[in-house]
């Protein structure tokens, strides 16, 4: 049941017989069969003109700032709600764990 099933050495395919023939003595023929000379180049390339750099306004820079501003503080005050939660979480756990303990260690003195 476990033993491979190897097909016999005379069926397995040699590469005469194989349904695919190995590529040789390719020969790609030319894209064309004219005679063209290189173009001489007509006009030198100009640069594009650069950019202008962003410029801000004062009152794109005041709403940068309030907007900056207002990211700053809703993310300051996710953070120390998580860290606030994890605080409260991790004092109930303490003090459910000194119950438990003071429960489980003295059984007669209840």
């Amino acid at each position: 049941m476990f033993t491979p099933k190897i097909p016999p050495p005379d069926t397995a395919p040699t590469p005469a017989t194989s349904l695919v023939q190995p590529l040789t003595g390719l020969v790609h023929p030319p894209a064309c069969t004219c005679h063209h000379t290189p173009a001489a180049p007509t006009a030198p390339v100009t640069a594009a003109p650069a950019r202008p750099a962003v410029q801000f306004t004062p009152g794109s820079l005041v709403v940068a700032a309030a907007g900056g501003t207002a990211v700053v503080l809703v993310v300051g005050t996710v953070l120390v709600s998580m860290l606030l939660a994890t605080a409260i979480t991790a004092a109930s756990v303490a003090v459910c764990a000194v119950v438990l303990r003071s429960l489980l260690n003295r059984p007669n003195n209840r």
